[in-house]
């Protein structure tokens, strides 16, 4: 991988070029997060500064794509990585042999890849706000799976390293 340095100035130069695939492409492979199940990506309106939405799109067992703001990388970097690995790890609950049908359960495990980076060890933590937003979305998502659930009794070992972790950071 190359030097953090030298990947910032990479995502500015294709940034001010306006080539937002390209440094999404550069990202994913530098950091070692592109999943076989990945189809590329694919560009959406501009972003707010307190609204940055990225999706992903496509069918299950079927190659999809993740679509992010064509401003994306305006924005802070390591927030920016964390939310594509979030899409990425979407991507993967969408391959074959690999389903995860419950909407819930799939945002809990890309808000606690987000938190814990046990599937991508590599990328760098967001700032403590951003963790504690993220632990909280975690946290909601881990509720709608209904109370009490089989969902729920899976995920009770994670939930309380959540809840750990949401009181190191006060």
């Amino acid at each position: 991988m190359k030097p953090y340095a030298e990947i910032l100035q990479l995502i500015q130069t294709y940034h001010e070029l306006g080539e937002t695939i390209a440094a999404a492409n550069l990202v994913i492979e530098e950091y070692g997060i592109k999943h076989p199940n990945f189809k590329g990506f694919e560009l959406r309106e501009k972003a707010k500064a307190d609204y940055i939405l990225m999706t992903t799109e496509g069918t299950f067992g079927q190659p999809n794509i993740i679509r992010i703001p064509e401003n994306t990388f305006e924005f802070e970097f390591i927030l920016m990585l964390n939310l594509i690995t979030h899409e990425m790890i979407h991507i993967g609950q969408k391959a074959k042999g690999n389903f995860i049908e419950d909407r819930n359960e799939r945002e809990w495990q890309a808000y606690y890849e987000m938190l814990f980076h046990k599937i991508y060890p590599q990328i760098p933590d967001v700032a403590k706000h951003q963790q504690l937003f993220f632990a909280n979305k975690a946290l909601e998502y881990y509720k709608r799976m209904g109370n009490p659930s089989v969902l729920q009794e899976k995920y009770a070992e994670q939930k309380k390293e959540v809840e750990d972790f949401v009181a190191s950071l006060s």
